[in-house]
């Protein structure tokens, strides 16, 4: 770990809010020793089969922000979500702050433009976005230094951003007994999931993980939050050191039984493009379903 600047004497104070509708968990942090703060993987409400985009979620983190005093100074994707739509730019019209993601967005632009049969229009380099982080790549949220850590097989594009002692880890982990997400999404890999999830693991055992999306798993409450540690000794799919193989093999056969997410269409559009809602030739919201392309 000696390439990325760890240093968990760095204590953000971390709020989680949980959207029922997709399990998905957003966050903000903030900087213990000034009112500097960030948003990371926010969500818009939309209900897929009347057509309808709310923005409920990102109302009540914008209300807490404004109710405790902060200053957003960043929105952090930590990847290109196919369950959810991201609240990035309504956020940023509200309070602020510049949206970042990994750099191999341009991957995901490049593939699903393709999918979607983007126009010319639609700019695949990124450009939707304030910052484009590369592996190992700094950033400051106040007096704190972040960094952000590649960690591709669930997306091209995935990235574990590092605050302090608090790393939030996209979909590359879920709780201990939640185990890993899928990684037969187009440019997914299990093999490379593993590896990723091995240079988080590598991370100091009392490093805090925060978790994008949690299902409760055999009926338990909703959880978010735990440890390089914990998720060594009982993730129960890379856990108590199970070989690449293994993971492979298991993450492989369980994946061809999944089916897709319920709003993969309207998600990878919406979040491909920072979190704008595509526009027809009149100028009107909407969007398209390639049949037979996912």
């Amino acid at each position: 770990m000696t390439d990325y600047p760890v240093d968990i004497s760095v204590k953000p104070d971390v709020e989680a809010f949980f959207d029922e509708a997709t399990n998905t968990i957003s966050y903000i942090v903030k900087d213990p020793n000034s009112d500097a703060c960030a948003i990371v993987d926010s969500v818009m409400d939309i209900d897929y089969a009347a057509g309808r985009i709310t923005y409920d979620h990102a109302d009540a983190m914008i209300a807490r922000v404004k109710e405790r005093g902060l200053t957003l100074e960043w929105i952090i994707e930590t990847h290109v979500h196919a369950d959810h739509l991201s609240a990035a730019p309504y956020i940023q019209d509200k309070l602020g702050g510049k949206i970042g993601i990994g750099s191999k967005i341009l991957v995901v632009q490049d593939t699903f433009g393709k999918i979607f049969n983007e126009g010319t229009e639609f700019q695949r380099d990124g450009s939707q976005f304030d910052a484009l982080f590369e592996d190992g790549d700094t950033y400051t949220i106040g007096t704190m230094q972040a960094f952000a850590m590649y960690t591709p097989g669930h997306t091209p594009a995935c990235m574990v951003h590092v605050i302090g002692d608090a790393a939030f880890v996209g979909d590359t982990l879920f709780m201990p007994d939640g185990g890993s997400a899928r990684a037969d999404f187009p440019g997914g890999d299990a093999a490379t999931l593993y590896d990723s999830i091995q240079k988080v693991l590598a991370l100091p055992d009392e490093m805090r993980l925060f978790m994008c999306h949690d299902y409760g798993p055999n009926g338990r409450d909703i959880q978010w939050e735990t440890t390089v540690g914990d998720e060594k000794a009982h993730n129960i799919h890379v856990g108590q050191g199970k070989t690449k193989d293994e993971f492979v093999k298991f993450r492989t056969e369980r994946d061809a039984q999944l089916d897709m997410p319920k709003l993969i269409i309207p998600s990878l559009q919406v979040n491909m493009r920072a979190g704008e809602v595509p526009k027809d030739k009149d100028g009107r919201p909407m969007l398209k379903v390639p049949l037979n392309g996912l």
